[in-house]
């Protein structure tokens, strides 16, 4: 009865996991409807309902939710063993996914694992960039990217950046006609460009300090975006004021195209860190992925 199931079993925790027969389907390489009759098929075998279906979504009934849990960390095991048979020929092999914000993969986390990709050649990394903050058990991830400060607490936190700084900054153009504010609460006078923040909904809070004074400043403008990579291009072509991390925008202020203000209130705060769930065994490729990331001052 296992090799019959087995690989209906597979289908199973695919479906459940990604909630939809569509993307479960696209990820295993199959029709939808093959996998709607294997599903099926295994239902009957096993005498129990493993799925709630509807006609918009599909989830674990409660004894889809008990299998699941129980199949989950075997099947890993398995392909845990499986990826450890590269390391034993001397070719460490396997997949590492890795999510982390826009930011990060663009300054950081490529320039570092681009590094290692030649050194591996079965190494296979996978990085979802996305400002959100995602759950990396529920959606799969090996490792997660934050700032030090959000880091979850019930994961093992690596320093992967030295500290940080945000930087106040607009085109020389933009200060010839409206100026320079002297103090963060003067940036109401301007045309701020703001960074909508995809997990609450809102626009982030400039956050300014000084000498023991904070100052959280709530800005207005023409502009909105949900990545620093436009908002940094729309204040170079002088569509206003923008705060954004300080090595983004070092190039366009060494050459001129921005000038920066509110310097002494920008202290520096926790860069990133890498993060992961306590688990007993890791690949040896997921430890190559960390040393490569780690931070060494």
């Amino acid at each position: 009865m296992l090799r019959e199931n087995l690989n209906d079993l597979v289908a199973f925790m695919v479906v459940a996991r990604e909630g939809s027969f569509t993307k479960a389907a696209s990820q295993l390489g199959v029709s939808q409807s093959a996998l709607s009759h294997a599903l099926r098929g295994l239902e009957e075998r096993l005498e129990i309902r493993l799925l709630a279906r509807s006609t918009r979504s599909v989830s674990p009934t409660e004894a889809g939710e008990k299998l699941l849990a129980t199949l989950a960390p075997r099947f890993e095991e398995i392909e845990a063993a499986l990826t450890s048979l590269g390391d034993l020929r001397g070719n460490p092999m396997g997949t590492v996914r890795i999510s982390c914000s826009k930011h990060s993969v663009t300054y950081l986390i490529w320039p570092k694992i681009s590094k290692i990709l030649h050194q591996y050649p079965d190494l296979q990394i996978e990085i979802s960039a996305d400002n959100r903050f995602t759950d990396i058990v529920a959606d799969r991830f090996d490792i997660g990217v934050r700032l030090g400060e959000s880091l979850p607490k019930d994961m093992i936190g690596v320093t992967i950046s030295p500290p940080m700084r945000l930087a106040a900054v607009a085109s020389p153009e933009y200060f010839a006609k409206y100026g320079k504010p002297t103090e963060p609460q003067e940036l109401k006078q301007h045309n701020c460009i703001n960074m909508r923040l995809p997990t609450y909904g809102g626009f982030y809070a400039w956050e300014f300090e000084k000498e023991g004074q904070e100052q959280v400043v709530r800005t207005s403008g023409q502009l909105a975006f949900n990545d620093s990579v436009h908002i940094l291009q729309a204040a170079i072509e002088g569509f206003g004021l923008c705060y954004i991390p300080e090595d983004m925008a070092a190039d366009a202020l060494a050459n001129g195209q921005l000038e920066r203000v509110l310097e002494d209130w920008s202290p520096a705060f926790e860069g990133y860190s890498l993060y992961y769930p306590n688990r007993r065994n890791h690949s040896t490729a997921f430890s190559i992925v960390v040393e490569a990331l780690r931070y060494r001052g």
